[in-house]
């Protein structure tokens, strides 16, 4: 077995943008701490993000604040987003590292709308669900939801009231299907206090003042969503690990002193589901290693959490991939059939919606692919060699690919049985594409040697290698560079 780290933010941001650096709130090396190890996965879950009409629009032609600054942190450092969702004021972002890329499988997503009848979003949660079958996780069900909650197996569908907030509650006992579950949000849950006995929100934070330790059992023991998993009514089969921070709600803006016309409460949970026992002679586990909150960001009336888990997953597994063979030579805009070749192990099947994205070879997204062909488009098979071998075939791709621009450029093999669920497969090197009319002009070395006795011509070649830049078209040289790999 292996161990994946993974790290989850949820943070109500109360329509605010990013004001503050995020560095910390992702818990990144510093200079302090250059090796410290990065998780393997990101899981990054806000709530109120700015929704007003005028926003949605611009952050579907545009990619919004708060995901933009996550992109300059993580993706410089081989972080890439493999999925994410946006439901009016509710975002899920899910980055993995780009080796875990090709391991993912069985990527959905899906969400439910429940305020004003089903036809629009409100606050919520996020729950995101994974599998293990490899050195990465399978990614299934980047769920968001809002007010859709996970409830005990026996429960079946109806709606329920639970402290005097509406839940929809779903069977699920589909639950058992998934090794790993991960729960996080605002989940609006308050400090419910019996009749009578409730105190004011001066005298919550009066007792917060004398809290020993980080220990707040006295006023827990009050809390929405412990009382409901103890009455069997909402959550039962998630833990939460032990809480040791003050209540994260509800704060005055840019300070850190409570807004007293709410009662402090701990709304932002992190909540998990492990089923140890779906495979023989496998104890699956999920083992938290932090759960905290983190103070001193104050541009909303929430604070942050953030938990940092390890869980357990199968090494070794090579089912279902897809190598490509290395493109070696440069690819030609406008080239009339360019070709290059890849290996499908002996159980991938090809489905009719399977395609291969052209990524640039930096690329942030899985989503962000600039062009793609289906294989049936693409594909020629070679001769077969026989069942239960691997089968290697040539992609074929036509004039107007796509590829318009000289750069450097990746493919990338998806499986998609259907219209909501794929697969990464296989993920090529990077490789070259450019212009015909921007072949560069070098100097030979041996030709060099000899210019200074006035022998010898430049010639024309399209390489990497440059040994003199002398009669070289500084614009065209600058494209050809211009999307170096190496990141400092």
């Amino acid at each position: 077995m292996d161990t994946l780290r993974f790290y989850f933010v949820t943070w109500n941001v109360a329509t605010k943008s990013p004001g503050q650096d995020l560095n910390s709130l992702l818990d990144f090396p510093s200079q302090f701490n250059r090796n410290k190890p990065l998780p393997d996965f990101y899981v990054i879950g806000l709530q109120e993000v700015k929704s007003a009409p005028q926003n949605m629009v611009m952050d579907s032609l545009f990619t919004d604040p708060w995901t933009s600054t996550f992109n300059k942190i993580l993706c410089r450092q081989g972080f890439i987003i493999a999925k994410t969702v946006r439901l009016q004021g509710i975002l899920l972002i899910v980055y993995t590292q780009l080796k875990h890329v090709t391991h993912l499988r069985d990527i959905e997503a899906q969400y439910t709308k429940t305020g004003f009848g089903g036809l629009w979003g409100n606050k919520g949660a996020v729950s995101v669900r994974f599998n293990i079958y490899g050195c990465s996780v399978c990614l299934v069900n980047c769920h968001l939801t809002a007010h859709e909650h996970l409830h005990h197996h026996r429960v079946t569908d109806y709606n329920t009231i639970v402290n005097n907030h509406t839940y929809h509650v779903t069977e699920t006992t589909h639950i058992l299907y998934h090794d790993y579950v991960f729960f996080i949000g605002d989940l609006n849950c308050r400090l419910d206090h019996p009749s009578g006995e409730s105190p004011s929100a001066e005298e919550i934070a009066a007792a917060l003042r004398e809290v020993e330790k980080d220990k707040y059992a006295s006023l827990l023991k009050y809390d929405q969503l412990y009382a409901s998993q103890e009455l069997d009514e909402a959550f039962v089969e998630l833990t939460e690990p032990e809480i040791r921070f003050p209540p994260t709600y509800k704060y005055i803006l840019g300070t850190d002193d409570y807004d007293l016309k709410r009662k402090p409460s701990w709304t932002d949970r992190i909540l998990y589901k492990v089923v140890p026992n779906n495979y023989e002679n496998i104890t699956l586990r999920a083992d938290c290693l932090s759960y905290n909150d983190l103070p001193h960001y104050t541009v909303s009336d929430h604070k942050p959490v953030v938990a940092v888990y390890t869980i357990k997953v199968m090494a070794n597994y090579t089912e279902k991939t897809v190598e490509f063979a290395p493109v070696v030579r440069i690819w030609y805009i406008g080239d009339a059939d360019f070709r290059t070749q890849c290996t499908l192990s002996p159980d991938v099947e090809i489905n009719p919606n399977d395609w291969i994205g052209i990524y640039d070879a930096d690329f942030q997204n899985l989503d962000d692919y600039i062009a793609y062909e289906y294989l049936a488009k693409v594909s020629l098979p070679h001769d077969s060699s026989g069942s239960g071998q691997a089968r290697t075939i040539t992609l074929s791709f036509p004039v107007g690919s796509g590829v318009r621009t000289p750069g450097f450029y990746r493919f990338i093999y998806f499986s998609q049985p259907n219209s909501e669920v794929r697969s990464v497969l296989g993920i090529s090197d990077p490789f070259e594409v450019c212009s015909k009319e921007d072949a560069l002009v070098t100097i030979d070395p041996c030709e060099q040697a000899s210019t200074s006795t006035g022998h010898g011509k430049p010639s024309t070649a399209t390489t990497d290698l440059f040994t003199d830049f002398t009669g070289l078209d500084v614009t065209k040289l600058s494209r050809h560079f211009a999307n170096d790999l190496n990141i400092d």
